[in-house]
């Protein structure tokens, strides 16, 4: 229902049973509302967690703010917004919400038994909404076909950089970084993790539970690859081995990070393609912050959105922007067919011209060798 309810959310949260409130209420004289921590569980694992201490208002500001224009009566209910890391979710999933010292409220996400009567706005997924339920800051996140899947576990980095560059985009290899893995493919949408320096009170503010680090980790979903912008700093680890495990268990598809990689040994026997920009055994807090997740980052000089497709083989790692993934995979399987007849062509003893690029009057001696080679 949001997308045509950004500005109040009445039908996208207000609808009977989209806010459930409990298990009880509690009165303010027996919390410290400023030290309050709560967690969501989704199919009992922690998805988010953070404490109130972490509000930019405190509990206690809200109210005097909101009482300047609006009469608040005994009962009423604020609602002050959501840790980072709230994901979708879908009929089937138990979604719970616990705040320390009161309880755990827990519910069942069901599938209406009804339709809507076709008055007014209905229920429809648009790209903005769908970027805005995802974390993606990308105005087209996208889903990949099978087919484009296929075609980007098979061509070369290389080629996808000359097919992004006939479109104008001509930045998108990250320098410098190399993988633990070369036998392995790379290919995942961008969950994007952003480290700042380190600046100790800044830090010290932090009182989550799970700092940003570990919060992307838990919430990263399958298919995804946790990209992480540590500004080319080496002289720090930016992940671990336990990380790294903890990510290939939840599904992601690979790290890349323009930093240092800790505990590297251990890593590359992971099967989880990894790309780093040097080795150090020392832990990002000496000389990072990690700050924010899902937003646009720079990793290995490249502009990364949320939800770009990550593409990486033995030779490093590019950026695909997702508006243009499906067709990039398309034609860099046709450019690389007519390579591949090329290589061919040239090791036999033909020279270039007229191979690479193929001459209009050997166009049907490609079609010929193409159309052979698919039917074996």
């Amino acid at each position: 229902m949001r997308h045509a309810d950004r500005g109040s959310n009445l039908m996208a949260k207000g609808q009977d049973g989209f806010t459930p409130v409990g298990p009880r209420l509690v009165p303010a004289s027996e919390v410290d509302g400023g030290a309050l921590t709560l967690r969501t569980y989704v199919n009992g694992e922690v998805v988010q967690e953070d404490s109130t201490r972490n509000l930019i208002f405190t509990i206690p500001e809200l109210v005097a703010d909101l009482s300047r224009f609006v009469t608040l009566e005994p009962g009423d209910v604020i609602l002050t917004g959501t840790p980072r890391n709230s994901r979708p979710v879908v009929p089937g999933d138990v979604v719970e919400v616990e705040i320390d010292g009161i309880g755990r409220l827990r519910n069942e996400v069901v599938e209406a038994d009804h339709d809507l009567a076709p008055l007014g706005a209905m229920p429809k997924v648009t790209p903005d909404v769908r970027a805005a339920a995802l974390g993606a800051n990308s105005p087209r996140p996208v889903v990949l076909s099978e087919e484009a899947k296929a075609a980007l576990r098979k061509v070369a980095v290389a080629t996808l950089t000359v097919q992004l560059r006939k479109r104008g985009i001509r930045d998108t290899f990250m320098r410098g970084l190399k993988p633990t893995r070369p036998d392995l493919r790379l290919l995942g949408y961008a969950h994007t993790l952003r480290y700042v320096p380190l600046r100790e009170d800044v830090r010290d503010a932090d009182t989550a539970e799970l700092n940003a680090q570990k919060g992307a980790v838990e919430a990263i979903s399958e298919h995804e690859v946790l990209v992480i912008d540590a500004r080319g700093e080496e002289t720090a680890g930016t992940i671990g081995d336990i990380l790294a495990m903890r990510a290939l268990r939840r599904g992601a598809t690979g790290i890349v990070t323009d930093g240092g990689l800790r505990d590297s040994p251990a890593i590359a026997e992971l099967d989880i393609p990894t790309y780093f920009k040097a080795v150090h055994a020392a832990v990002l807090g000496i000389v990072h912050f990690p700050l924010e997740t899902n937003v646009p980052v720079a990793c290995g000089g490249v502009l990364v959105m949320p939800g770009d497709v990550i593409v990486g083989d033995a030779e490093g790692v590019v950026v695909v922007p997702a508006a243009l993934a499906e067709e990039v995979a398309r034609d860099a399987l046709e450019q690389e067919e007519r390579e591949e007849w090329a290589f061919e062509r040239v090791s036999e003893g033909d020279s270039v011209r007229g191979t690479f690029p193929i001459a209009p009057d050997r166009e049907a001696e490609f079609d010929e060798w193409r159309a052979k080679r698919r039917s074996t």
